[in-house]
């Protein structure tokens, strides 16, 4: 029987490795931390969003320049197969009011035991503890608990993640084996991350208040979903949606009011004048909270006294910052294995027999169920293509 070594054991390894399984193939996954899933299972514990079911016209656009490789893998284990492999793993899933599709459980252990479960019954070995250290003399080399020890496959599934998180297993190390091969790739960067920020003192009290409401824009990219205050910066889903457009150097505005057209803000604004402080004026005419003033007063002090200038300043808030936080803070990265250095089947051109999924491929796309369902269909589309590999070979 031919034998298929799987390495890495996030979603993507683990879909590849039922993939093969399901062929009739022998299958070794191996990791090199101490336990599997530990990204999805971190993922799991906000909350796990699987999928978003939406259209695949809708979603392709969020893979940015990956969209047209990712199409036929994303056509092939779309949003509502998504949720059929979960409800096939015995866990009920629901859509949320932005169409977002979580688990009841809404947590990643109970699937993650399932499919762990079925992987188990299907004959797939588990071995952890084992760090991919390349090639030597044909066979492949990890470093285990024992030392280096070679292991021997027909056909290889990479499933090695990106390079962020790196205390759960994605470190990125594995650039190095690939590069010496000749693989291209593309130099990580963060995606999904906070913008870096040097708040003055006046806005400590505002550390850990989630500013709501209001509309982030940089360049193309829109978010109406909120973020943290954080003693480093702004923090969650309304950043993240944008940090694309950030990290390729679009300036960052915030409409406070982004229900109301500058031209009724003004108008607002007018008829609120008088002795009144500025902050009233803005708290009785606008019902802007205490954290949205102090953010205008951040970011754009000495706020005009003129209303047409201070609606203008208020729907389009210049937010200085110091750039994106650390890659390994990020939730995903954009970089990795091109998608020119990879066959449609994501076999590598330049090592023959040796397959890549997951995180590691050159793709990025927001949170919001984008990044796990991506991970997934393109295990599934590698398995398959390792497997059908294997039979053309036999």
């Amino acid at each position: 029987m031919s034998h298929a070594l799987v390495i890495g054991a996030g979603p993507a390894g683990l879909m590849a490795a039922e993939e093969l399984a399901a062929a009739g193939v022998r299958v070794t996954v191996c990791e090199a931390k101490p336990s599997v899933g530990r990204k999805f299972l971190m993922a799991g514990k906000s909350g796990l969003n699987l999928a978003k079911d939406e259209p695949l016209e809708t979603t392709l656009p969020r893979y940015a320049e990956a969209a047209g490789r990712l199409r036929p893998i994303l056509q092939a284990f779309d949003a509502e197969a998504v949720q059929d492999w979960a409800r096939g793993l015995g866990q009920e899933v629901f859509t949320g009011s932005t169409g977002r599709v979580f688990p009841r459980a809404m947590k990643a252990s109970p699937l993650l035991r399932a499919w762990l479960q079925r992987l188990d019954a299907a004959g797939v070995v588990l071995r952890t503890n084992m760090r991919w250290q390349g090639w030597r003399d044909g066979a492949i080399v990890f470093k285990g608990r024992e030392g280096h020890e070679t292991v021997s496959a027909n056909v290889t599934v990479l499933a090695l993640g990106g390079a962020s998180w790196a205390r759960l297993g994605s470190d990125g190390n594995w650039t190095t084996h690939l590069a010496a091969r000749n693989v291209a790739l593309s130099p990580f960067a963060p995606a999904n991350v906070g913008l870096q920020l040097r708040w003055s003192r006046h806005m400590a009290k505002f550390m850990g208040h989630a500013l709501k409401g209001v509309r982030f824009t940089a360049g193309p990219m829109s978010s109406r979903g909120e973020a943290v205050i954080g003693a480093g910066g702004l923090e969650g889903g309304g950043i993240y949606e944008v940090s694309r457009a950030v990290r390729l150097n679009h300036a960052l505005t915030v409409d406070l009011v982004p229900d109301l057209d500058v031209a009724t803000v003004a108008g607002r604004l007018g008829q609120a004048s008088g002795k009144t402080s500025l902050s009233n004026r803005l708290r009785k005419a606008l019902k802007l909270d205490p954290l949205k003033i102090a953010l205008a007063q951040e970011f754009a002090r000495p706020l005009p006294q003129e209303p047409a200038r201070l609606a203008g300043v208020l729907k389009e808030l210049p937010v200085s910052h110091q750039g994106l936080r650390p890659l390994d803070e990020a939730i995903s990265v954009a970089g990795g294995v091109r998608f020119d250095a990879l066959t449609p089947d994501l076999m590598l051109r330049e090592v023959p027999g040796v397959f890549c999924a997951g995180e590691m491929l050159d793709w990025e796309a927001p949170t919001g169920g984008y990044l796990i369902t991506a991970c997934l269909a393109t295990g599934r589309w590698a398995g398959r293509a390792a497997a059908a590999y294997l039979a053309e070979a036999a």
